[in-house]
């Protein structure tokens, strides 16, 4: 296993210059239990030429288009309780499907959005499979406990709480990043570490469950470094340009369950020289105080969109674009 240490590069910068707050353009809808905004972005994914946002307290995908701003929903079976909203608010946070990363992936005619529950907990050890976004979709929550019990079981990348939060797609395989913001446990430590899937594996296995999961391959641990003293640990990734680039948090949280204060948000780009980031910066140069949960390619040349989750369920969820400078690209 291969652990890597990432820097702080003085020669990149990433600054948010736009910001929308992602509003349903239809409003709320109280019989579907959804509310007027995204409550929690946590993953976002081109698919079917929108960008999909996967919520972890909210069974509903929102599909947006950032140019008009418009924000649909695409929605999810109800959960515990026929409710679709979960949280320390409605004393239901245990239930929630907790949905942290989702990857568009080919299939025959199109492509097909797949999301990933964190796996910080039995509930959510769920695989949403979404077919025909934007259009009619068919959606298949999938019992993945199985495949969880493999990842938790290599230590090497799950770590004392696992706590899945990034997927990214490589010809034919998954690349699926662990968030290390756990608390120690069973004298192991939380770590931040990636691993490859065999998708075509893992997709039989959710469509059949007699069918075996595959295995996690190619373990790699991660020391991003930190901001401020407080540990940077992965929240998202995404191929940009052919570029492997990644979105980290510096937050406070005592667990994989419970939130904590931010220090700030860094995005940065896994290549041969390790795991160069910077922090985020807003759009007067000062840092950014958003929590990056999410990071997809923008259509505009050196820019990415990211997706904020305000840990509060009154306030809307943000996309973000981002403008890059600096040498973001591999050597």
């Amino acid at each position: 296993m291969t652990t890597i240490r990432g820097y702080q590069d003085p020669a990149l910068r990433a600054r948010v210059v736009r910001s929308i707050p992602l509003l349903y353009t239809d409003g709320a809808n109280p019989a579907l239990d959804r509310p007027a905004h995204v409550r929690a972005g946590s993953g976002i994914a081109w698919i079917g030429g929108v960008l999909a946002v996967v919520q972890d307290d909210a069974n509903f995908i929102a599909l947006v288009d950032p140019e008009s701003c418009d924000v649909r929903s695409l929605t999810l079976p109800a959960g515990e309780g026929r409710v679709r909203l979960f949280g320390t608010d409605r004393g239901n946070k245990q239930f929630k499907l907790d949905l942290e990363a989702c990857v568009a992936v080919p299939e025959p005619g199109g492509e097909m959005l797949a999301a990933f529950g964190s796996g910080s907990t039995p509930k959510r050890e769920r695989i949403v499979l979404v077919r025909g976004i934007p259009e009619a979709s068919l959606v298949e929550v999938c019992d993945a406990s199985a495949f969880y019990a493999l990842l938790r079981g290599a230590h090497e990348f799950s770590g004392s709480e696992m706590n899945v939060e990034g997927a990214t797609w490589l010809d034919g395989r998954l690349l699926l990043f662990n968030r290390g913001n756990g608390a120690p446990m069973d004298g192991r430590d939380p770590v931040d570490a990636t691993c490859e899937v065999d998708w075509d594996r893992l997709r039989a296995h959710l469509l059949n469950a007699e069918a075996p999961p595959p295995p996690p391959e190619r373990i790699t641990r991660y020391e991003l470094g930190d901001i401020d003293g407080w540990r940077l640990t992965f929240t998202d990734a995404s191929v940009v340009d052919d570029a492997l680039l990644f979105a980290a948090t510096a937050e406070a949280s005592p667990n994989t369950y419970d939130d904590g204060p931010v220090a700030g948000s860094a995005l940065g780009i896994i290549d041969g020289s390790g795991a160069r980031w910077t922090v985020i910066e807003d759009a007067a140069g000062g840092r950014f105080d958003g929590k990056v949960e999410g990071l997809a390619p923008a259509s505009r040349p050196g820019t990415v969109l990211v997706v904020i989750d305000r840990d509060d369920p009154h306030l809307p969820s943000e996309l973000c674009e981002v403008e890059l400078a600096g040498p973001w690209a591999y050597d």
